[in-house]
């Protein structure tokens, strides 16, 4: 014990040493491209999620006409699970359609991703391109 005397207040002082971690980037605040809905993705339960946390006066009125009482909260994208470093497949819910269709994800660059739904499996997809907030 001694011998690291001289040497414990450096110990001490010394910066913990860095983990590195490799965050998921498709989470965080994603606006959709007429900046009338956000969401927030994150992980729920080692899927990808992703929740409605602002809409627009004209989201909330289309959700409502579509029988939808609450958008703020809503889950909007469910159970995506990650297939590759770019993309994750999964279900989106178009609040204003009543309906979910099969979906993909793909970040197709560093602050923006690419959510598609489609009718048949991966095909006759509409897809839309989402900013990070």
């Amino acid at each position: 014990m001694k011998s690291l005397l001289p040497i414990l207040p450096l110990l001490v002082a010394a910066p913990p040493l860095a983990v590195q971690t490799t965050a998921d980037p498709a989470l965080g605040i994603w606006t959709n491209p007429h900046r009338t809905i956000d969401i927030r993705t994150e992980d729920c339960g080692g899927h990808l999620c992703g929740t409605i946390v602002a809409a627009a006066p004209e989201a909330v009125q289309d959700a409502h006409d579509a029988g939808i009482d609450r958008l703020i909260g809503l889950s909007l994208l469910r159970d995506y699970r990650r297939v590759s470093d770019t993309r994750w497949e999964g279900i989106v819910y178009v609040p204003d359609m009543g309906r979910t269709f099969s979906s993909h994800i793909v970040k197709v660059a560093p602050d923006t991703l690419r959510i598609s739904g489609c009718l048949v499996g991966q095909y006759l997809c509409r897809s839309q391109d989402w900013t990070r907030r």
